[in-house]
């Protein structure tokens, strides 16, 4: 368990924890010489037979508050500390405020110094503290007077510590793995080593992190949790790593970093979160207002955009979207803190909900709907009403890496839920029945329009279709849906037209002899290099502008396809010539191959080779890097045989 300390300066936090723990707290020299707590101190009680109690010192001072912000963060236990002789001062209010902004609520209040003061003056001092509790969420903890200078109080308060930790479940959480970095050293003969409270999930001997923003790989050498070495760091748990990696040093490395599971990164600098300002701030805030936010022990500089109203009046809570100076780790319902930018004052704090806000389009209903799901704490409930907020179609990959999910923490949602996933891999998308019965209805409506409106031809074409279909799906996820069961018994495919089951194109009985005349002559031998209009129309004796417009319609039908201007390849042709680039494309390095390497599979000629490849480009099946081409998979079937799907 940890246990954080809080309270005003010189009211023997740093005394009370070496009280109880026999260890000193200040380990900075200027700490020593000042007499205050400068930056986090630790000590540890190993309890008898029992867990390890870790406290966390964290400063009183105003100028050092926001190292208390980062000390707060991911402590079990609070332990408010408050003198009997000064009684409730600044720096009380302003950590118990930051206390109840970070959620925090278990904890204790030590009532220092009761031997320095009489019983009335602790009676009225307790009465005091009470009052500052009641409006937070730690209203309801104990008040315990103790005296470190004569002993009373100690074990009790140790005592009422000791039950804390035994009661409360070990952390073992099913989340990915997340530390934040609040100390940065280097050890002769060890190398380099992080400290922090680890957020969620497990790190282990051997594992692979990364440090975010910054996307350094590391691996885990050697692990100290609760000032032991270990195999393993869970969550709740104090930990120093030892890390190694080709760009691991200590100058790479700084404090408010994220040590996380590899699947988690993903800085963001633009956060829609739900804020709420103190009641003691002296105005309102509008839009753009500057401040400092403070999110585990991270710091930056972060302007305030509303997104309900035209203020936000003090005691008052709404949605804001957050723009930092620079780009965080963080999670959806992550906790953060607030200061002005003089770092005089705490001014307000709240939890994130959408990490990847949009700059546009901010106050809109759709929007609405969708930060009050990413606020939902239960994940299986927000990628529910996620799926019912627009645009409905969630990557499962970005809601369990902005939740931190683990892997079956997914899989048991998902089977919970139930919903229609379409793509693959990082590109699964997720629909409920409802949005997913809306693309079938969508589809099989805009193809019967275009029938109607079309009779000629084999189909729309399938991007056409895909962005005129609601809700709008990407490209991989959308070939899935054609190819899905519900969708299969009413639609097919024409290479890269997609047409109702039941549609035939209309072709006129001049159409159909003349491509039966045509057909022959686009195809064997010369079927890589067939002859253009002017030499069919020389072979058949007819004028070229017949022959051109009998191949236009038979582009239209599907049986061929036009890929430069007067020159036709058969459908069946243009399908094979794609198996042969993704042939090509396998066996050069990368993936990438050049115009030279496609032609001599074709032997076909540099000019008909290079129009052939800007055909393939224009419809999207490659992606032209200069002198090297590409294959995009999800669109080798484009131009298929005409099938059924």
């Amino acid at each position: 368990m940890i246990v954080g300390t809080a309270g005003h300066i010189d009211h023997g936090k740093t005394s009370l924890v070496r009280a109880l723990t026999g260890v000193e707290g200040d380990r900075l020299k200027e700490e020593k010489a000042r007499g205050i707590t400068i930056d986090l101190g630790f000590a540890y009680l190993p309890l008898p037979d029992g867990p390890t109690i870790g406290f966390i010192d964290v400063p009183g001072h105003e100028k050092f508050v926001r190292t208390m912000v980062a000390g707060s963060t991911g402590i079990d236990m609070a332990l408010l500390v408050v003198a009997a002789d000064d009684g409730v001062m600044p720096q009380t209010v302003e950590h118990l405020a930051i206390l109840d902004l970070l959620g925090i609520r278990h904890g204790v209040v030590a009532l220092t110094k009761m031997d320095l003061v009489s019983p009335e003056r602790l009676a009225e001092v307790t009465a005091g503290i009470r009052t500052a509790l009641n409006p937070t969420c730690l209203a309801h903890v104990d008040i315990i007077p103790v005296s470190v200078a004569t002993g009373d109080g100690v074990d009790t308060l140790r005592e009422r510590l000791s039950a804390e930790a035994w009661s409360r479940q070990v952390h073992h959480d099913d989340a990915r793995f997340r530390l934040a970095i609040d100390r940065v050293f280097t050890l002769t003969g060890i190398g380099v080593v992080v400290t922090g409270t680890v957020l969620s999930g497990a790190v282990q001997l051997k594992d692979a992190v990364m440090i975010s923003p910054q996307g350094l790989a590391a691996r885990v050498r050697s692990i100290h949790a609760q000032n032991q070495e270990a195999d393993e760091g869970c969550a709740g748990d104090r930990v120093a790593l030892n890390l190694a990696g080709p760009d691991i040093s200590k100058d790479a490395i700084h404090r408010g970093d994220m040590v996380l599971d590899p699947f988690l990164h993903a800085p963001t600098d633009r956060i829609d979160a739900r804020l709420r300002l103190l009641p003691g701030e002296p105005r309102p805030i509008t839009s753009w207002f500057p401040a400092r936010l403070h999110h585990g022990s991270v710091e930056t500089g972060v302007r305030i955009v509303l997104l309900e109203g035209d203020a936000l009046r003090p005691g008052d809570a709404a949605d804001v979207q957050l723009v930092l100076d620079h780009p965080i780790a963080a999670a959806s319902l992550d906790r953060f803190v607030l200061r002005d930018t003089t770092a005089q004052r705490t001014i307000g704090g709240g939890f994130f909900m959408d990490l990847r806000a949009p700059a546009r389009q901010r106050r809109t209903p759709a929007r609405m709907a969708e930060r009050a799901a990413w606020a939902d704490p239960d994940a299986r409930a927000a990628l529910a009403r996620l799926m019912e907020a627009p645009p409905h179609a969630r990557r499962l990959s970005a809601f369990a890496r902005d939740r931190a999910l683990s892997s079956d923490t997914l899989d048991v949602i998902i089977r919970s839920l139930l919903p229609v996933i379409l793509g693959a891999g990082d590109e699964q998308i997720a629909l409920n029945a409802t949005q997913w019965q809306r693309v079938i209805d969508t589809v099989v409506a805009r193809l019967a329009l275009f029938h109607t409106e079309h009779p000629d031809l084999q189909g729309m074409p399938r991007e056409t279709l895909r962005r005129a279909t609601e809700p709008r799906l990407a490209a991989p996820a959308f070939t899935q849906a054609l190819l899905h069961a519900d969708l299969r018994t009413h639609v097919a495919r024409d290479g890269a037209f997609v047409r109702l089951a039941s549609h035939v194109p209309v072709a006129s009985a001049a159409d159909e002899a003349a491509w039966q005349a045509i057909a022959p002559l686009l195809g064997g031998e010369t079927r890589f290099r067939p002859p253009r209009v002017r030499d069919i129309a020389a072979m058949l004796g007819r004028p070229e502008a017949d022959i051109r417009q009998r191949m236009k319609s038979a582009a239209r039908r599907g049986l061929a396809d036009e890929i430069a201007h007067d020159h036709f390849f058969l459908r069946d042709v243009v399908h094979e010539m794609v198996q042969i680039a993704v042939d090509v494309a396998a066996h050069a390095p990368d993936g990438r191959f050049t115009a030279a390497q496609f032609r001599d599979r074709l032997d076909n000629g540099r000019k008909v080779a290079i129009q052939i490849l800007e055909f393939f480009d224009r419809q999207g099946v490659m992606l032209n890097r200069g002198t090297v081409r590409s294959i995009r998979a999800d669109y080798t079937d484009l131009f298929a045989p005409t099938a059924r799907l």
